[in-house]
Parts: C-alpha cells; sequence; structure tokens
C-alpha cells in the first residue's frame, strides 16, 4: 500500500483543490475494491499543528498524524497557501526539514498549486523546472529568482518532486500520478467519474495577461501604455527607442529588465491578450479580430496566437466564446 501524506504547516491553506485530490485517491482504490483488491493508497493528513485554518472558510480541519511520528512516507502532497502568510514558508522550518529528510529516504513529493513555494524552499527545486498558478508567477520569481519557473505548464516531474499549476489543475497532477503509479485504465475511471478533463497540460489558454509594471522604471512603463493603447498601429523597436530617446540596444536592455520580455514579445503578448479577449466576447470573426490587433499576416497571427496560448484562434474561441 502507498502511504500519501498530504501535509499541513503553518499558514492559510487553499481548499479548493485539497479535497478533490483526496478523493481521486479515493476513486482509484475504489477501482480496485471493484475488482476484488485491497486498496491502493492509504492518505493521510500530516502536519506540525492540529488544527489548519482555510482560507476563506469559518472551519479548520485536523491532522490524522504529526510529522515528527512518521518515520517514513512514499508521497508527499504540497496543498496550495495564500500569500497573506508568505505561502506557509516562515512557520514552516520543520516541515521543510521532514520533506528534504522524506525525499532522501526516497519519498516523491508533489505541490499543488502555490504549495510550489514551500517546495522551492527546501531547496530540491535547484536546477529543475517547475510550475505554480500563472497569478503567483511574479512573487515565485520574485522569491526564489534562480529556479526555472514554467508557468505555461500545469505539471512537471523531475527526479521524483512533480509541481502544478493552480486551482482546479491540480487535480490533472493527481491524476498523472494515478496514471503512472496505477496505469491508464485507473486514471480514465477517476477522471470520468470525477468529470475530469484528463489531457490537460497546460495553462497558457487560462492566463491573463496584464503587463509586467510592478518596476520602477517610469521611461519604460510609459512605453507599454503606448503599446497598450496603439496595438493596432505599427510599432518598431526602433520607434519605441527613439521615443525614449535611447539605443535601439540600451532601450531592448532596460526593456527587458524591467519587463522580463524582449520588446518585441511583449508587443506580441499585449496583442495576443486583446485577441482572446476579442474572441472571447465579440462576434468579430478571425480576420477581423487579427486586423484589429495590429496583424495582417495570417499565418504569423496563428502561429503567433498558439505559441503564446497554446490554441489556434478557432480552437480558443470554440473553448471561451459565448457567442
Amino acid at each position: 500500500m502507498k502511504q500519501v501524506s498530504i501535509l499541513l504547516t503553518e499558514g492559510m491553506l487553499k481548499p479548493s483543490s485539497l479535497f478533490t485530490a483526496i478523493e481521486i485517491f479515493e476513486k482509484a482504490n475504489e477501482f480496485y475494491a471493484n475488482s476484488g483488491k485491497p486498496d491502493y493508497y492509504d492518505v493521510q493528513i500530516v502536519g506540525q499543528d492540529i488544527n489548519q485554518s482555510l482560507l476563506n472558510a469559518h472551519f479548520t480541519i485536523n491532522t490524522i498524524k504529526n510529522i515528527s511520528d512518521i518515520r517514513k512516507t512514499d508521497l508527499i502532497l504540497i496543498p496550495g497557501f495564500h500569500d497573506k502568510d508568505d505561502y506557509a514558508i516562515a512557520g514552516s522550518s520543520q516541515a521543510i526539514a521532514w520533506m528534504i529528510d522524506q525525499y532522501k529516504e526516497g519519498a516523491e513529493i508533489a505541490s499543488l498549486c502555490t504549495g510550489t513555494f514551500l517546495l522551492a524552499a527546501t531547496g530540491l527545486l535547484k536546477g529543475k523546472e517547475c510550475s505554480t498558478h500563472w497569478k503567483a508567477g511574479d512573487s515565485f520569481r520574485k522569491m526564489f529568482p534562480d529556479l526555472k519557473l514554467r508557468t505555461d505548464k500545469i505539471i512537471t516531474d523531475c527526479k521524483g518532486l512533480y509541481t502544478a499549476g493552480g486551482a482546479i489543475s491540480c487535480l490533472n497532477l493527481v491524476l498523472y500520478l494515478v496514471e503512472k503509479y496505477n496505469g491508464r485504465e485507473v486514471a480514465l475511471y477517476c477522471a470520468k467519474v470525477l468529470q475530469i478533463e484528463i489531457e490537460r497540460n497546460s495553462q497558457s489558454p487560462y492566463i491573463i495577461f496584464k503587463g509586467q509594471k510592478r518596476h520602477d522604471d517610469e521611461e519604460i512603463r510609459s512605453v507599454q501604455e503606448f503599446i497598450e493603447n496603439n496595438i493596432e498601429e505599427k510599432i518598431s523597436v526602433d520607434s519605441l527607442a527613439d521615443k525614449c530617446s535611447m539605443s535601439r540596444g540600451t532601450f531592448i536592455r532596460r526593456f527587458k529588465k524591467a519587463t522580463k520580455n524582449a520588446p518585441v514579445e511583449y508587443i506580441q503578448r499585449v496583442r495576443i491578450e486583446a485577441a482572446k479577449r476579442s474572441l472571447e466576447a465579440s462576434r468579430k470573426n478571425i480576420k477581423e479580430v487579427m486586423y484589429a490587433v495590429g496583424y495582417t499576416d495570417m499565418k504569423a497571427f496563428r502561429t503567433t496566437f498558439k505559441k503564446i496560448t497554446g490554441l489556434t484562434p478557432v480552437e480558443y474561441k470554440m473553448k471561451f466564446s459565448k457567442n
């Protein structure tokens, strides 16, 4: 029987994915029970405290075991914690040390949503790709600038360390683990019973780009606003550099330092975000949307759109449009 330890620690827990994650493991056990076999998973809620507060809820949940009493587990699952409490890092030195020891002894660790912050605090993610909710991306990069964050991915898997994107997409990681441990048939059973879309592998279609403006470079911020207000115009890097009275090279370096995007990438992301909103809310066809956001070449528009969102414009419209 595989021991699954769901870790609670200091901090305000985000319950959105936790309980369904537990249910996925229970459904996997149900599959075995229907076949006359014993349970595969023993799921325990473990931690440092007896009571765990839940974000936006008027109740708490209790741990079953204290981590100090657990000598060996097979899988540690870290749920998401809220940014208001530093993602549970500050008060979790005991839990962090326990995870490091368990990993050295062969346990695997999976983080859900912002649980990646706590996993990152262990140092185990050094040199490995990881994911978290796209909205927490800027905070993660600020706290862990040396780690390889991939907010476009729903799941990362490297040497027994797993991370997931945010909210309900975390359930895809749990299904991924069930498929890894038990096979495709069991994972499909869980997905069908709980009505989860099993094949999702990217957060890209769900990311809302609002522009990286949390910096102190006023000249670059004014350029960002110019781009956002003139998406239908032909905008070149040279013309933007001229607006700032900078050389092309200096402008590109300052822009990338402030926004973490090269100017061309930023223009593309602003235009594609505008295209996404238009496809979601308007009755315009794909070509009309393309022209409205400054593209004249359908192939270039389609290629850039798919690169950023993971979907073609047609696929995106079909998935998100009400019209």
